[in-house]
C-alpha cells in the first residue's frame, strides 16, 4: 500500500471522533468539517512515522485549529484568570459523577450549545476536551497555552458557568433552546401528545410564499393543527438563527426551510417558516449537526 493511502486509512479510523470533537467545540457542522480537513492536511505534511500516539496527536492538532477559529470569530475579549478562581475539589471522573453524566447527556442539545457560545475560546476548548471527551489537563495545557493547573481552572470556570446557566442573562435563549430541542425530539419520535404539551393553545404557524408553494398552509391556528403539521419536522436539523434556537430542513446539503420559533410562558407561541431563497441567503444561520 502506498504511504499516502496508508496514512489516509489511519486518519479515517479517527475521523468520526475528530468530527464529533470539532462539532462540540465549534457548534457548526460546516466549520467542524473544515477543521477536520485541516487536521488531515497537517498530518499529510508531517512525518507520521514519528508520531507515537496518532489519536492524541490528531486531537491536539484539531483542538488548536478549533481554538484559532473560535478566537477569530469571538465577539468578546477573554478575561484573564485571577487568583479568585478556586481549584476544583475533584478531578475528572468517568461514570461516577451524576452532574458530569448530565452534562454529557445534554452535550448535543441546543441549550448547552448556547451556553458554550458565551464562553471565551480557551474555556470552551478546555471544557469540551476534558468534560466531554476525558482528555487529561496535561494534554489540554499546551493547546490553550497554559500549564496544567491553569487549564484545570479554565474548565472549572466553564463548568460553573454551564451549571448556573439560568443566572447568566441567557435565560430566555436557553428556555427557547430547551423547548426547540424537545419539539424536534417529539417530532422525530411522532409523539403527538408531547408536541401538544409544548405548544401554546393559541399558537400560530405562518409560512412565507415559498414555503406555501412547498405544501405548507400560509397560516395554521391552534395547538392541535400546528402539532399535526409539525410531524413534518421529524427530518429537521437543529440550528441557531440570530443566536436563538431554530431548526432547518436541509435538501441537497443546502437549507430549504427554516423554522423560526417564538416562545413565551414556557410554551411555543409562534412558528415562522422561511423558505424564500433571497431571505435564506442573508440569514445569520448556524446549522448544528448532532
Amino acid at each position: 500500500m502506498h504511504d499516502t493511502d496508508w496514512l489516509a486509512q489511519r486518519f479515517e479510523e479517527h475521523r468520526t471522533r475528530l468530527t464529533t470533537v470539532a462539532r462540540r467545540m465549534l457548534g457548526s457542522a460546516s466549520e467542524a468539517d473544515d477543521a477536520v480537513q485541516e487536521a488531515w492536511l497537517r498530518l499529510s505534511r508531517s512525518d507520521a512515522e514519528q508520531i507515537e500516539n496518532l489519536g492524541s496527536w490528531l486531537t491536539t492538532v484539531l483542538s488548536r485549529v478549533c481554538l484559532n477559529i473560535l478566537q477569530a470569530r469571538r465577539s468578546r475579549p477573554e478575561v484573564p484568570l485571577g487568583p479568585d478562581v478556586p481549584e476544583p475539589t475533584a478531578g475528572h471522573t468517568t461514570g461516577s459523577d451524576p452532574e458530569h453524566e448530565a452534562l454529557l447527556a445534554e452535550s448535543i442539545g441546543l441549550a448547552l450549545l448556547i451556553v458554550l457560545d458565551t464562553l471565551p475560546p480557551a474555556e470552551r476548548v478546555a471544557f469540551v476536551l476534558h468534560d466531554m471527551f476525558g482528555v487529561p489537563f496535561e494534554e489540554i495545557a499546551p493547546i490553550v497555552g497554559r500549564n496544567a493547573p491553569a487549564a484545570r481552572q479554565l474548565a472549572s470556570r466553564a463548568r460553573r458557568r454551564v451549571r448556573r446557566e439560568d443566572a447568566s442573562g441567557e435565560a430566555n435563549r436557553l428556555r427557547q433552546a430547551k423547548l426547540v430541542d424537545a419539539f424536534l425530539a417529539a417530532a422525530r419520535n411522532a409523539e403527538f401528545d408531547r408536541l401538544l404539551a409544548l405548544l401554546d393553545p393559541d399558537v400560530i404557524l405562518t409560512a412565507d410564499q415559498t414555503s406555501a408553494q412547498l405544501g405548507a398552509a400560509q397560516e395554521i391556528h391552534g395547538a392541535a393543527a400546528v402539532a399535526e403539521f409539525s410531524r413534518r419536522a421529524r427530518g429537521a436539523t437543529p440550528a441557531l438563527l440570530n443566536g436563538a434556537a431554530a431548526a432547518v430542513w436541509i435538501v441537497g446539503g443546502q437549507p430549504r426551510v427554516v423554522y423560526s420559533f417564538t416562545v413565551s410562558g414556557g410554551k411555543i407561541i409562534a412558528i415562522d417558516l422561511i423558505a424564500d431563497p433571497a431571505r435564506l441567503r442573508v440569514l445569520d444561520l448556524v446549522i448544528v449537526n448532532d
